[in-house]
């Protein structure tokens, strides 16, 4: 029985960062699909209401990046 398996690690690594590349590319396109910056205004513009819909359209773009590698 190996305690260390390194294919487990390897799989973890490629899938977490495919993952994040999938996430970041949709935040992209979601962001160029508003008809504003949607950093300009959270950052510069200080606009909580807005960083609330986007942090919870962040959890819903991880949950289903997560379910689909996962499942």
């Amino acid at each position: 029985m190996e305690i260390f398996n390194t294919s487990y690690l390897i799989n973890s690594l490629v899938y977490s960062l495919l993952g994040v590349i999938v996430f970041w590319v949709s935040f992209i396109v979601i962001d160029k699909f508003t008809p504003y910056n949607l950093w300009k205004e959270i950052v510069e513009e200080k606009n909580m209401s807005l960083a609330i819909v986007v942090a919870s359209m962040c959890l819903g773009i991880a949950l289903i990046v997560a379910s689909a590698i996962h499942g």
